[in-house]
């Protein structure tokens, strides 16, 4: 089996590419860096740039699935020039994989897209599975909503799509947890706004593995990519500070004060999803990370 990841060298591209050198699968992968062509000690690099429309072919030779985590951070400031990035860069690379795919000869049967579970409106107390109609209003739900709807244009060259709406995931040296560690262990931990919002977390090891899943099951649509035990944000630190071996004594950061230090950029840690796995779980995908408090144990 060959695939050819799309933001192989992000947080969840380099934990996917280690699992398929465990498993023998052959990796292509696609930089907008030359110099990063071969950057990773597994894989064969290849250069596309979406913005200009332009994609080495040859990155297609024998794949059978792609995988697109492409997409501008979303933990960087929220200009508004900025904003256009984050969404423009997710549908860029998705038409140019679609229109390149719609041109050339290939054997790709199956695309797989990550996706956010942002689209899911902020509640304290709904639990939402994958056929939830309502979208919210927000700035990330309208991401993953035109997100998603490009993914699917790939089904009209008879391809499998499959979104995979990652949750906050979890990994020892990048992304939410170092973040969440650093003000802990210096002594400054506190939850952020009521500390009552659901964070719905998924641990590296396993985000990388449902994707490999997903192809061998040849599973189209849209899963839920967290873990069956979700926490709320308060959990989530008090559990980090006992994991570290520190004492929480300041008050929770108000609401107000992450507004005014993010702005709109706060909805990351202020809104609310309580966000079931039961479909990955219904379709035999068996969790290494279930707990958080074994997710932390193994990541701290």
């Amino acid at each position: 089996m060959k695939i050819l990841i799309a933001g192989a060298t992000g947080l969840i591209g380099k934990e996917l590419v280690k699992h398929c050198q465990e498993e023998g699968i052959q990796v292509h992968y696609l930089t907008t860096n030359k110099a990063k062509l071969n950057s990773l000690p597994y894989g064969t690099g290849f250069y596309w740039n979406p913005n200009e429309g332009t994609i080495d072919s040859a990155a297609f030779q024998d794949v059978c699935a792609i995988i697109n985590l492409a997409g501008a951070s979303v933990s960087k400031k929220w200009t508004q020039s900025y904003k256009e990035r984050i969404m423009e860069s997710r549908l860029a690379t998705t038409r140019l994989l679609h229109n390149t795919l719609a041109t050339i000869s290939h054997q790709v049967t199956h695309y797989l897209s990550a996706s956010g579970i942002s689209v899911y409106p902020s509640s304290w107390d709904k639990l939402y599975s994958e056929d939830e109609p309502a979208i919210s209003s927000s700035f990330l739900g309208k991401v993953v909503e035109a997100w998603e709807k490009e993914a699917n244009t790939l089904q009209n060259l008879g391809i499998i799509v499959t979104k995979v709406r990652t949750g906050i995931v979890l990994d020892a040296k990048d992304g939410a947890l170092p973040k969440l560690v650093k003000p802990i262990k210096m002594g400054f931990g506190a939850a952020l706004g009521s500390g009552k919002q659901w964070q719905s977390w998924i641990h590296i090891a396993d985000m990388a593995a449902i994707y490999l899943f997903l192809i061998k099951k040849g599973l189209s649509g849209v899963y839920n990519g967290v873990s069956p035990s979700p926490n709320t944000q308060l959990k989530m630190t008090q559990l980090i500070a006992s994991q570290l071996g520190k004492s929480l004594w300041l008050p929770k950061v108000p609401p107000f004060v992450l507004k005014l230090m993010l702005g709109e950029m706060s909805d990351l840690v202020l809104e609310s999803q309580l966000v079931s796995a039961e479909k990955l779980e219904n379709a035999g995908y068996s969790f290494q990370f279930v707990n958080l408090e074994n997710a932390l144990n193994d990541l701290l």
